[in-house]
């Protein structure tokens, strides 16, 4: 029997990666075929098919190719030239992809920036993408108004909406530009597939997000290779509330409705209200996800439509073991595929034959085809161990280590692009791994292989931290911390307490009523070692997250455990009287003079 479940998933296994492979092809660097001729190709045989479907209204690949036409005369006519690039700061809306796919025609790259951003942030990214027109409408604008002051240079600001002042009307401008092709030639001259198509920003987790640069081979791999992992057909709808600024939502799933024909069901934002009424409303197929999404399902009361689905998958990355079981079990969904992949980094996997809790599989017979890694890491260091040869060491089966990727130039698929920022590029290439001159870009992941080949997520690299001598892992710890009864969400990080080694655990919770302070003590003292046990505990109303729901913890951890910074009650494990005790400004000083032994 063991025998018989071994073979269905090697099986599915093959399958999912021969799907991929079909569609995944070697692009050359010097191609003259763009990310547009991919989207061009799709409209040609599917131009009467519904594209997209947003707020109630839907349009067809050839009307999604007429708006995209639009926007590249629109570009020609402003005198924006073929290599410079044109800012999008909107949220989800129908015209964003046809914006940036229109652009595409003319040779002009697209900096996606973040609607969610504001003020300094906001600035920082519009300056470092070096655009001199910025993209908005009447929901973005007045953010950017108020940010214009901290711009390096001039941008004109073009609204879809109503205007005023110097901002520019191009809902009005677009009402003259042709909506056939521009000529392919005369529009594109020398622009090749390893140009710049688009800026995907990192998500700011730890500080101000970095430019990605994404060029027209990167767009390619991430859309056809969607389209092959999930096996879409043109009967597929896939439901999509991710920010199209950011590569999951913008590229993977647009990609994997787009050029097969299939169609997409656009909402500005994730709701967990309506999430299901839409699904079986809009007979969707599909839906991709960001694993918090679904924490936020399945921590949700039950909804009558839950199980009046068509859904066959569930497709995204970050989905936590315990989430991923509950997820397929209550809503009845078939089939989920996990995926591993950075923005700008070269190293992607897929769980095609869904293990629970892995990211994706290197079998030991893939092993030569595939450039990634996981090397020995010192945490203290933040840097791999090497050995007395001077080259890096790589882990055996169920040791901890950063993966790493194999930098090829020649292949889109393992080439790095790298930021806007040459620096920050540079940071994140390792040389001299395994052998003198070769060069690896790093993950900044921290990762673990079983004996059949599954790789596990464990950590972000500064996010694992040390304490007694032992390594935490953050995630690990979150995990365990939100299957206890009362919690709803966990954000773990480490705290620097004066007078003690290492840094001790702490975790940011959102819970309700449910939740009980000294069961809490009870659960974490029988279920997790001494080490990993947060010493800290910290309420929170909303558990800060970027617009990808990835969690913030830079604030975090520069509050600390500090009672005097923040209105959220803080409790610590106090030794003495065996319980999370609430912290106050008299136990704070106490700790800090060292009169408590934590």
């Amino acid at each position: 029997m063991k025998l018989q479940a071994r073979l269905a998933r090697e099986w599915k296994f093959f399958q999912g990666l021969r799907r991929t492979l079909k569609w995944v092809k070697p692009i050359a660097p010097d191609s003259a075929t763009l990310i547009c001729d991919d989207l061009e190709k799709a409209v040609d045989e599917h131009g009467d098919r519904p594209a997209i479907t947003f707020e109630g209204r839907t349009i067809t690949y050839r009307e999604v190719d007429q708006i995209a036409n639009r926007y590249a005369h629109w570009a020609k006519g402003q005198g924006i030239t073929r290599g410079e690039t044109v800012a999008l700061f909107m949220p989800n809306r129908m015209e964003y992809l046809p914006i940036w796919y229109g652009l595409t025609k003319v040779g002009i790259a697209t900096a996606l920036i973040n609607n969610n951003l504001a003020g300094a942030a906001l600035a920082h990214c519009l300056n470092i993408s070096g655009a001199l027109h910025c993209i908005v409408d009447a929901e973005t604008s007045p953010v950017f108004e108020a940010a214009r002051g901290q711009l390096a240079r001039h941008m004109n600001q073009w609204t879809l909406g109503p205007v005023s002042g110097d901002r520019r009307d191009l809902t009005t401008a677009l009402k003259s530009c042709s909506q056939l092709r521009p000529d392919r030639l005369t529009a594109r001259g020398d622009i090749r597939a390893k140009d710049t198509a688009l800026f995907i920003y990192t998500s700011g987790t730890t500080g101000l997000p970095k430019a990605a640069r994404i060029n027209h081979m990167r767009a390619q791999l991430y859309m056809r290779g969607f389209a092959g992992a999930t096996g879409a057909l043109k009967s597929d709808r896939i439901y999509q509330v991710l920010p199209l600024y950011h590569a999951t939502g913008g590229l993977c799933a647009m990609g994997a409705g787009l050029l097969t024909g299939g169609s997409i069901v656009l909402r500005r934002k994730f709701s967990t209200t309506h999430f299901w009424s839409d699904v079986a409303a809009e007979n969707c197929t599909m839906f991709v996800y960001i694993g918090e999404l679904c924490r936020y399902l399945v921590n949700a009361p039950e909804d009558a439509q839950e199980r009046s689905h068509k859904l066959r998958m569930a497709f995204g990355n970050g989905l936590r073991g315990d989430v991923w079981t509950e997820l397929q079990a209550r809503f009845h969904i078939p089939e989920v595929l996990e995926f591993y992949g950075a923005t700008e980094g070269n190293v992607s996997m897929f769980n095609f034959d869904g293990k629970v809790g892995a990211i994706g599989r290197i079998p030991k017979y893939l092993r030569k085809r595939v450039n990634a890694r996981i090397v020995q890491f010192d945490l203290e260091t933040e840097e791999p161990i090497r050995g007395p040869n001077g080259l890096c060491i790589e882990c055996g089966a169920g040791q901890v280590g950063e993966c790493i990727g194999k930098i090829d130039t020649s292949d889109a698929r393992t080439n790095f692009t790298g930021y806007a920022d040459k620096a920050a590029t540079e940071k994140k290439i390792l040389h001299d791994v395994f052998e003198p001159g070769d060069a690896w870009f790093r993950t900044g992941d921290l990762m673990r292989r079983d004996e059949d080949g599954y790789i596990y997520f464990v950590d972000r690299i500064g996010d694992t931290f040390r304490w007694k001598g032992e390594n935490v892992a953050t995630s690990e710890v979150a995990e365990q911390l939100a299957q206890l009864p009362g919690v709803l969400e966990a954000n773990v990080y480490g705290v620097a307490v004066p007078g003690q080694d290492g840094r001790a655990g702490m975790a940011a919770l959102t819970v309700d009523d449910d939740f009980d302070i000294k069961a809490l003590h009870t659960q974490v003292e029988a279920n997790m070692p001494a080490y990993a046990q947060p010493i800290f505990i910290r309420l929170q109303r909303q558990i800060e997250t970027t617009g990808t729901f990835k969690y913030r913890k830079v604030d975090l951890v520069e509050e600390g455990f500090d009672p005097g910074r923040t209105k959220d009650p803080i409790y610590f494990k106090n030794p003495v009287r065996k319980a999370y005790v609430k912290l106050t400004k008299a136990s704070h000083a106490k700790l800090l003079a060292g009169e408590f032994k934590l």
